[in-house]
């Protein structure tokens, strides 16, 4: 069964470290069939541990209890008579996340990057050590003039598009969004509406200046990530994680009452 929804899934943002891996890998082998002869995709990936119990954090840390017989500690108290409580030793243990991304590299030019295409998280869009290091990167893809893609399909955390919010008129302050730069027209932006009602929309991915506009379709990747991922059998009688504003959720109750997944 596909999704009932036209365009993006709101429920599967509750599974976004698997839907963010497939997103990246699709968006990549769809774009590697349309590009020049000379131009590559390429996935890369950051790495970063995020603050113990941070705000931005998408996992909680593992939790380790330690005997504190097996615990050496640097020095032990000193003797004074009175009686010490043994306290329980906790280590929490701090595990890397992973983001994926798109770099359009030039094979002409030893493997000089034309564009990066990001498929933004809610790591990005937190505070903490994710939105940090996107933000450096934004602004040295800026510095080289490199194109850029911005491709928002979650609602949790702070939209950290490099447009804000204010700037972009209301008949395109969407649930979801995508911006793109060009390298070479920094001050100027391309902004799509991706409304929930709405299927998602094939954008104009930009290359080298000389090249013309390759698309690249996002609702074919998301209906892939839905068909491979088997979520078919996603609960559509709660609400999803982080609930919808009152407008959409209100579109949703409607749309999923006709499809006979809510009562």
């Amino acid at each position: 069964m596909p999704s009932p929804f036209p365009g993006m899934d709101p429920y599967l943002e509750q599974h976004w470290g698997d839907i963010h891996h497939r997103l990246v890998t699709y968006a990549s082998d769809q774009l590697q069939a349309r590009l020049p002869r000379d131009l590559r995709a390429r996935v890369e990936e950051r790495v970063f541990l995020e603050q113990e119990g941070g705000e931005s954090s998408e996992r909680y840390p593992d939790v380790r209890v330690v005997e504190l017989g097996s615990l050496r500690t640097a020095a032990e108290p000193p003797t004074t008579g009175v009686q010490v409580a043994e306290p329980l030793v906790i280590q929490l243990q701090r595990e890397p996340i992973t983001q994926g991304y798109i770099q359009i590299i030039d094979l002409s030019t030893g493997g000089g990057v034309v564009t990066v295409i990001e498929l933004l998280s809610p790591t990005n869009k937190l505070p903490g050590e994710g939105r940090k290091l996107y933000e450096k990167k934004r602004e040295e893809l800026w510095e080289a003039r490199v194109s850029l893609v911005e491709i928002d399909l979650t609602r949790k955390g702070k939209r950290v598009l490099s447009v804000a919010a204010e700037r972009i008129p209301r008949s395109h302050r969407t649930t979801y969004q995508v911006c793109v730069r060009r390298g070479w027209s920094l001050l100027t932006w391309e902004v799509y509406r991706v409304a929930l009602e709405e299927p998602l929309p094939a954008i104009r991915v930009p290359l080298r200046q000389k090249d013309p506009d390759v698309p690249l379709e996002l609702q074919p990747l998301i209906e892939q990530c839905y068909r491979n991922g088997a979520y078919e059998g996603l609960d559509y009688r709660r609400e999803p994680d982080p609930p919808l504003d009152p407008e959409d959720a209100a579109w949703a109750a409607e749309l999923l009452r006709a499809k006979g997944l809510r009562g």
